[in-house]
């Protein structure tokens, strides 16, 4: 499915997917690791052929609280925890931070965290609020990923788009990877411009012209049908689609 989403929180809003725990205030770091589903370590343990050979080379990346096997990496691979995600989150934004959705995509291979920033933009108009999201796969399939981006992360879908339109820092888990983050820490909020420059974008955007029928197709681009979706699934989708196609308030 395309949302993907294993276990999740989030602040306030319901997720279109209806998925996950709702919380009125944005948490805090310990807080927020549980709600979202992620008070779990990786561990890293030697692979065996059937013949109870060991494989030289590689190891299994195994989720310390079901024993799920994540993935099978090579030796050289480093385990950025959950924890080094928040912890980085916390010190990057100073004491304080609070959190509007984490969790849990592809039982476990991939997470996620998004940590509203106190800067707000005001865009073509609107008030636009701007967030740190922190991205990790724990499969060996894709890198450590930080950016600075207006999309509020709710699935996989919106952490894809999130991560593609922002200006983002990426470490691959090998090397030195706490030096890694170190030089993310210095070197992100550098993509402050990207909300400058994205406020030009908006604008232009806004100016431009598009028939119904344009309209209609990017909204269900935008919004896409499950397959197979819940009963609560459809309905959400469909009104999120009505609400986009007429955004004016009722009178």
């Amino acid at each position: 499915m395309a949302h993907m989403i294993e276990t999740m929180f989030s602040v306030r809003e319901k997720p279109w997917h209806g998925l996950g725990t709702i919380v009125m205030e944005a948490p805090a770091s310990a807080e927020a690791l549980k709600l979202a589903g992620l008070d779990w370590k990786v561990v890293q343990e030697p692979v065996y052929t059937d013949n109870r050979e060991l494989i030289k080379g590689y190891k299994a990346n195994v989720r310390s609280s079901d024993r799920r096997v994540l993935g099978v990496v090579s030796d050289r691979y480093k385990v950025v925890q959950n924890t080094d995600a928040f912890s980085f989150t916390d010190e990057l934004l100073g004491k304080g931070v609070k959190y509007e959705t984490a969790g849990s995509l592809q039982e476990g291979k991939k997470v996620w965290l998004l940590a509203r920033l106190p800067k707000e933009y005001v865009i073509a108009g609107e008030r636009i609020s701007s967030y740190l999201v922190f991205s990790n796969t724990h499969d060996g399939s894709g890198s450590v990923k930080v950016a600075v981006t207006p999309v509020r992360v709710v699935c996989n879908n919106t952490l894809n788009l999130a991560l593609d339109t922002a200006k983002s820092f990426s470490m691959i888990h090998t090397g030195n990877i706490h030096d890694k983050i170190q030089e993310a820490k210095d070197t992100l909020f550098m993509a402050e411009n990207y909300m400058d420059n994205l406020g030009i974008e908006f604008e232009q955007l806004r100016r431009q012209k598009m028939t119904d029928t344009q309209v209609k197709e990017y909204i269900e681009l935008l919004l896409p049908m499950e397959k197979e979706p819940t009963p609560i699934q459809s309905k959400n989708i469909l009104k999120l689609r009505r609400d986009m196609d007429d955004p004016s308030p009722p009178e």
